[in-house]
């Protein structure tokens, strides 16, 4: 009985966190949101136009930069502001001073997809939903056909450059 029940509290945790990005990303789509196939990268990686009408808030991409199912930035960087926040990463570079080092523009592209600014970057693609290499018959039976769901909302996206701009030298 208790291993059923474990089993279905599991379930549950894992779609409810799957869904929050999507559920989040249908509450925005009464506004304008550019669709993560149809942003626009200057040649340098930079997006200059936010992707959302609704301005990042900084706590909010605070949240997102520190949750495991969300954007989880900690896992790889660390932000020395944040010395609450255990088990930084050291593979990424710090983010101290973030908001001096680059535009709006650069961390909007970086956010959404680092490799137009960095081609070998290992950094995740948190706003793009085609595009990927897919495994086919041999690994899974059927490589899918049908575009992924980004890793992070619009807004998310928003949220997390507005926060990157609060970090400043010093």
């Amino acid at each position: 009985m208790k291993t059923v029940s474990i089993t279905a509290a599991l379930a549950l945790a894992t779609t409810m966190g799957l869904a929050a990005p999507l559920a989040a990303q249908d509450s925005a789509s009464a506004q304008d949101v550019v669709a993560p196939d149809a942003v626009h990268y200057d040649e340098y990686g930079a997006v200059a136009e936010p992707l959302t009408e609704t301005a990042g808030d900084a706590a909010a991409g605070q949240t997102v930069m520190t949750t495991r199912g969300l954007g989880n930035c900690v896992a790889c960087h660390q932000i020395s502001v944040l010395d609450a926040v255990p088990f930084q990463g050291e593979i990424g570079p710090p983010l101290d001073g973030a908001g001096d080092r680059w535009t709006e523009a650069d961390l909007r592209g970086i956010i959404a997809n680092a490799k137009m600014t960095f081609e070998g970057s290992m950094m995740p693609s948190f706003y793009k939903s085609s595009g990927y290499i897919r495994p086919g018959n041999g690994f899974t039976g059927k490589a899918g056909t049908e575009p992924l769901p980004p890793l992070l909302t619009a807004q998310q996206v928003e949220d997390v450059v507005a926060y990157l701009l609060t970090l400043k030298e010093g």
